[in-house]
């Protein structure tokens, strides 16, 4: 990704040609977002495993969006099963812009028009404020072996009540 754009970034459905560039993108995300949050060793063996489980296959099972700007990728959201925000990762050049807050609130709403009454997410500790802010609160901590590393995250959810219009944002 080049210099960020002022441009409004626009979304659309995953397309298997996204991989490599969102391969791409969570490596840059891990490596810059998270470097205060987890250790260089930890940010390697995850940035790993998201390759070595197969992004492509990962992102297609999911409903996937992602964000664009000047039509190249410069974040993306999966819900897994309706319910699940399995993956969620915006370009370090990105952040602060408003891309997460598009993403997310996008998947949010797709999510209630499918009868979702609920929303859970595996939260990376440098994406707890982000969650924090959208009404999700913490269930549990985790400790995730990932390759030769532990990784720790938090289980949060998030009830989508009916009468919830989507503006929980603190």
């Amino acid at each position: 990704m080049t210099q960020s754009s002022s441009r409004t970034p626009g979304l659309r459905p995953f397309l298997p040609g996204d991989a490599a560039a969102l391969a791409e993108l969570c490596l840059a995300s891990i490596q810059e977002l998270a470097a205060e949050d987890y250790s260089e060793a930890q940010q390697e063996a995850w940035a790993e495993s998201i390759v070595v489980e197969g992004l492509a296959e990962r992102l297609a099972r999911s409903l996937t969006l992602v964000a664009t700007v000047d039509g190249a990728p410069v974040g993306f959201i999966a819900l897994r099963d309706n319910r699940h925000v399995d993956l969620f990762y915006v370009h370090p050049q990105a952040a602060g812009q408003g891309v997460g807050a598009l993403l997310y609130d996008a998947v949010e709403r797709l999510a209630r028009a499918r009868g979702a009454g609920l929303l859970t997410a595996d939260v990376s500790d440098n994406a707890r404020g982000f969650f924090d802010r959208r009404g999700f609160t913490a269930l549990r901590r985790n400790s995730v072996s990932v390759g030769d590393e532990w990784l720790a995250n938090t289980t949060m959810e998030k009830p989508l009540a009916a009468s919830d219009n989507g503006n929980n944002a603190r």
